[in-house]
Parts: structure tokens; C-alpha cells; sequence
């Protein structure tokens, strides 16, 4: 998803950088136009992080456990790494802050049938909530479906409550793009699968501009 998203911002003209945890994986990020940032958000404290951060216009929080880690790093990564990413942009100036979250994201979600999945969702929550809590950040909390792998369509539904269903990843990037330069987004939790409405449309109709 970050790869997709700092190819896109590249493309129009922005000079994005990503933070990666190896030296190894700074390829992918030159392939697609961003800078390399060499950082462990597992091991970093907030200053650290915010000397990568000065200067920046805004940050995305786009890291994940992943599939198949454990309830842990659900926590380690997708709420503390989150939180650390608010407090590091405080730190260093930046208001505009997007946090790609998940649809169901509750601090108090309940799935006994999945407890690694329920420890997600409550870790997605909280960290929602951590951020929406800061009145020293313009935060957008995006909130997409189950998550595809096709080449996007281009077609989305965004709202504050979009129903259950999937999403390309392409299409995730793509919102996000336009989303970092729509400061009327600020402030809004919104939720993303796919749709018939084109991205720059939707993204209009969320500020009341469609």
C-alpha cells in the first residue's frame, strides 16, 4: 500500500520518503520515487522519529503487523507505531496526519472466533482513537474494506459508513493521494470499499463539495 501510495505522490510531483525497518528494502522505495528512511517504529521513541519527520508537510501512517503475526505486534505495531508516528509529528510540527485504519476498528471489538483478529481490531481502535483525541493534528482516519490485490478501478464508495466489502489497494493509494490534499478531510473518520464514483468525486462529496 505505502509503495502504491509514494508512486502516486511522486508521479504528481510530491517528494515523498518512506520508513523502513532494513537497509535491504530501500530499493523499492528508489524504484518508486521516495526517499529511503531507515527506522524501527518497535524500538524508536518519538524524538527520534520526529527528526525524520521535519520539514514534511504531512505523514501517513501506513504500517501493519501484517498477516500471520500475533496478537503482539498487533498491538506493537498497529497501535503503538501509530501512536508514536502522532507524537513524533507533534513533536515536529506537522498537522496533517492520515492513519489507515480498517473497517470494524474498535478498542472494544469482540471476535471470539478469531482472538489474534479481535486483538487487530481493538489495536486499529485504539489507535484511531489516540489520534482523533489531538487537537494539534488535521487527522483523517480512512477505514477501508477487506483489501484486494487487483490493478484498481478507480471507483470507490467513501462515507462515514460505506457497509461491508473489499477494496483494491490501488484504490486505497489512490484516496489517500487525494485525500492528502484535501484539507477539508480533516477531522473525518471515513470508511472505503469499492464503488461507482470516482475517486476525485468522492472525495469532493465528503467535504460537501460534490
Amino acid at each position: 500500500m505505502a509503495l502504491k501510495l509514494e508512486r502516486l505522490l511522486a508521479e504528481r510531483g510530491d517528494r515523498p520518503a518512506g520508513i523502513i525497518r532494513r537497509p535491504e528494502q530501500a530499493g523499492d522505495l528508489v524504484d518508486a520515487g521516495a526517499e529511503p528512511l531507515t527506522l524501527d517504529l518497535e524500538a524508536a521513541t518519538a524524538p527520534e522519529l520526529a527528526r525524520l519527520l521535519t520539514g514534511a508537510d504531512a505523514v501517513v501512517f501506513a504500517a501493519g503487523a501484517g498477516p500471520g503475526s500475533g496478537a503482539a505486534r498487533k498491538n506493537t505495531v498497529d497501535r503503538d507505531a501509530a501512536v508514536l508516528l502522532a507524537d513524533a509529528a507533534e513533536l515536529a510540527g506537522v498537522r496533517r496526519y492520515l492513519i489507515i485504519s480498517s473497517t470494524g476498528a474498535d478498542a472494544a471489538a469482540r471476535y471470539p472466533a478469531d482472538p489474534v483478529f479481535e486483538t487487530y481490531l481493538r489495536a486499529k481502535g485504539a489507535a484511531d482513537d489516540a489520534v482523533r483525541a489531538r487537537t494539534t493534528l488535521d487527522w483523517t482516519v480512512l477505514r477501508p474494506g477487506r483489501l484486494t490485490d487487483g490493478p484498481g478501478t478507480g471507483l470507490v464508495r467513501l462515507a462515514p459508513s460505506a457497509g461491508r466489502g473489499a477494496v483494491d489497494r490501488a484504490d486505497v493509494a489512490a484516496v489517500l493521494a487525494a485525500l492528502l490534499h484535501e484539507p477539508g478531510t480533516a477531522g473525518r473518520t471515513l470508511e472505503l470499499v469499492s464503488g461507482d464514483t470516482t475517486v476525485a468525486e468522492a472525495v469532493a462529496a465528503v467535504t460537501g463539495r460534490g
